[in-house]
């Protein structure tokens, strides 16, 4: 399993960045500041880091030129996370050897994107093709799901809303996040369509439609029986 440094100074927010990569599936730990982050670095190199500009010992620019300036951690993919939004800050960050850059606030399926992009970009890994939760498994190359290894038949966006919820399971999708993955930026129906295809959704997945949760005034999520992962 792939392994994320967070270095980030901010306890709630290193955390909530923490969690949602858990969640994903990848192997995290977190640090407050340069120091901590060196020194873990030297025993074990990450598969990727999220690296925030202000921190209390060391700024993340000049972290990026150490990363950058030495053989062992030269190609080590980075991801830039910071509160500053100017256009310079961004190309400044990029143009020292940071890998994608991402704003705050930011959200956790935003991160997550990110993440994966610069995972595939970085050691070529192609798009997990069978998601499993609970009762529910998808082999996505086929395009086919079951529900406790019976076939479930589902339109074209019933699917693709599904596996929305599987890939990002445990995480919280968002009504505006979902309306513009599943149905395009162009779509200009009413948000009662995907409540719709929730309804349906659930229905045709049977049992396992209670695993959709309903985030209140936020979107959906898709979670275990016990309401874990």
């Amino acid at each position: 399993m792939a392994w994320i440094y967070i270095v980030e100074d901010d306890e709630n927010i290193r955390e909530i960045e923490m969690f949602a990569l858990k969640n994903a599936g990848y192997e995290v730990q977190g640090f407050d500041c340069a120091s901590a982050f060196f020194s873990r670095l030297r025993e074990k190199l990450p598969a990727l880091v999220l690296l925030d500009v202000m921190l209390p010992d060391e700024d993340g620019l000049a972290i990026v030129k150490r990363l950058r300036s030495a053989e062992k951690t030269r190609k080590l993919p980075i991801i830039m996370a910071t509160a500053k939004t100017t256009e310079l800050d961004k190309v400044k960050g990029l143009d020292i050897g940071a890998d994608d850059y991402i704003t705050k606030p930011f959200g956790v399926m935003e991160l997550i994107s990110r993440v994966k992009a610069l995972m595939r970009r970085s050691y070529g890994m192609e798009e997990e093709r069978l998601l499993r939760l609970g009762p529910i498994f998808m082999d996505d190359e086929k395009r086919a799901v079951y529900v406790d290894d019976r076939p479930c038949e589902l339109t074209y966006k019933e699917y693709e809303l599904l596996k929305l919820l599987l890939v990002n399971a445990g995480i919280v999708a968002t009504r505006d996040m979902i309306l513009d993955r599943v149905w395009g930026t162009d779509f200009e129906g009413e948000s009662r369509t995907l409540d719709m295809h929730i309804k349906t959704l659930r229905q045709k997945l049977g049992d396992a439609g209670a695993l959709i949760r309903t985030v209140r005034n936020v979107g959906y999520m898709l979670t275990g029986e016990d309401g874990s992962l």
